[in-house]
């Protein structure tokens, strides 16, 4: 297990333009994954930022990170928590070993793996005096069926997926270690992100996987007849929001951040082929139970906190995902 170089002292301060300022050790857990890649080139702009990256192999990080401290370790019960932590002031918890759709398939394993093992993580964080927790929890999963669109923060939570009750779950932790021993959390129940570093060929992201095939001329799956609706985020708009609502002074803890408006798959492949310019061939499938019919956020709150937000419009999104796509080599 490698640690890395790790903080070397919490809050350090260095010398910039004649000025002493504080340096914030940020550590990301989950950092090479999609929002963990974006998170860190963003995180990385900010100078008075000491950031540290953390995931289960180096390979696994692109390239574009490969100048940045990072970590080489499992998120697991074993895991030396407190040495990880150890002088950090803020976490950001991206870590999840599931999806949604595969969440119900072995629910013990999951529960430990993501549940216990976060606890253990955020035991640590207490005693290593980290300041603050950023919990990317989900916009979707821990609302369930039952909820009318736009979906408030305080509208009911009743998960359909065993996901949804782990997201739930370490929210609820959160509360109460905050509660019993101060430590300060922000929670992002974050909709669906899309664009740049999110791979086309993975399990996740509907927008980013259906440019990628519409680009590529291959046939796209539909599940039921489209008409799910879905509230999807260009992952700038994303990572730039998570970090404002992690500056957040106020009193509230939790944020839905989404674009604050739904689009149906159906409206998802259109607006691709109008991109493009390019038919898509699609696969019909049975509708799966696991999908909530609609589901797009109120974000009153998030915009309160943080202000009006100009985000960026899906069809401009596509085009941008499209760009980098036929740049990359997947």
């Amino acid at each position: 297990m490698d640690y890395g170089q790790g903080a070397a002292s919490q809050s350090a301060s260095i010398i910039r333009n004649g000025k002493r300022k504080t340096v914030m050790n940020v550590i990301v857990l989950g950092a090479a994954g999609f929002i963990g890649t974006n998170l860190a080139l963003r995180l990385a702009q900010e100078k008075e930022k000491r950031v540290t990256l953390v995931d289960s192999k180096k390979e696994y990080f692109n390239s574009v990170l490969s100048h940045m401290n990072i970590v080489e370790c499992d998120f697991a019960l074993h895991t030396d928590f407190d040495k990880i932590l150890a002088g950090q002031d803020v976490v950001y918890h991206l870590v999840s070993t599931i999806t949604p759709a595969t969440s119900n398939l072995n629910i013990a394993r999951d529960f430990m793996d993501n549940i216990v093992t976060t606890s253990k993580m955020l035991e640590a964080c207490v005693k290593q005096k980290v300041k603050k927790v950023v919990f990317i929890s989900s916009g979707g999963a821990v609302y369930g069926k039952n909820v009318i669109s736009p979906i408030k923060e305080d509208d009911e939570q009743f998960p359909i997926t065993s996901y949804g009750i782990q997201k739930l779950t370490i929210e609820k932790t959160l509360h109460m270690l905050y509660e019993q021993h101060g430590l300060d959390y922000r929670i992002v129940r974050l909709a669906n992100p899309y664009g740049p570093y999110q791979r086309p060929n993975g399990k996740l992201g509907v927008v980013t996987t259906f440019v990628y095939k519409c680009l590529n001329n291959e046939p796209v799956t539909l599940y039921g007849d489209g008409s799910v609706v879905r509230d999807f985020i260009y992952i700038d708009d994303a990572v730039d929001l998570i970090i404002k609502i992690s500056q957040y002074d106020g009193s509230e803890k939790l944020f839905n951040l989404g674009s604050g408006k739904g689009t149906s798959i159906k409206e998802v492949i259109r607006d691709i082929e109008d991109v493009l310019g390019n038919s898509m061939y699609v696969q019909h499938e049975n509708a799966r139970n696991v999908d909530v019919p609609i589901s797009y956020l109120n974000i009153d709150r998030l915009k309160k906190a943080v202000g009006n937000y100009n985000f960026v419009p899906l069809k401009d999104g596509i085009q941008k995902t499209a760009e980098f796509l036929m740049k990359q080599h997947y």
